[in-house]
């Protein structure tokens, strides 16, 4: 088995540690917001944002589960801690885009920070692994910036708001 380590012990006695249990949480808290945002965007009977936000959903969850597994890998043990309940109600459609794109930036935030100090602690396994992730949501705040600036551009009440919304859903099923 791997242990991840530097001769100095295993992941679990370095001081990223910590920081990437707690980026599963966040993981799977992002899952939770994208199924809050769907659930408000089915009940608004756009139901292909909703399933672009469901298939937003289960990314965020293979995210935990790729921490999950490195730090099962590097001989860590997963403690999971409860997820804060998820913003449910919005203001309009530029709003849950909006919320979204702030969302990608926090979780890339936190994906930074902990990059930063895996580099600091010399955890050359933390970095490898999140190297994947920082590439990751390059596109994630790519994707969510792009899709807001077109709802912002088409306004709240205009009929090309459908026409995205299929879109959305056609893509959404493209990448099932």
């Amino acid at each position: 088995m791997q242990t991840c380590s530097d001769g100095a012990g295993t992941l679990a006695s370095h001081r990223p540690f910590g920081e990437t249990l707690d980026q599963i949480n966040a993981e799977l808290g992002s899952a939770y917001t994208y199924l809050a945002m769907a659930a408000y965007l089915e009940a608004a009977n756009l139901q292909g944002s909703a399933k672009w936000m469901r298939r937003q959903a289960r990314e965020e969850v293979s995210h935990a589960m790729k921490i999950f597994d490195f730090v099962n890998d590097c001989s860590g043990r997963v403690v999971l801690k409860a997820i804060p309940e998820p913003q449910g109600e919005f203001s309009s459609v530029v709003d849950i885009w909006e919320s979204a794109l702030k969302q990608e930036q926090a979780v890339s935030a936190r994906i930074h920070s902990l990059y930063e100090l895996a580099a600091q602690e010399k955890d050359y396994a933390t970095q490898t692994m999140l190297q994947w992730f920082v590439a990751e949501q390059v596109e994630e705040e790519k994707t969510a910036t792009t899709i807001l600036e077109q709802v912002t551009r088409i306004g709240p009440s205009s009929s090309a708001i459908y026409f995205l919304d299929r879109h959305l859903g056609k893509e959404a099923e493209a990448k099932e």
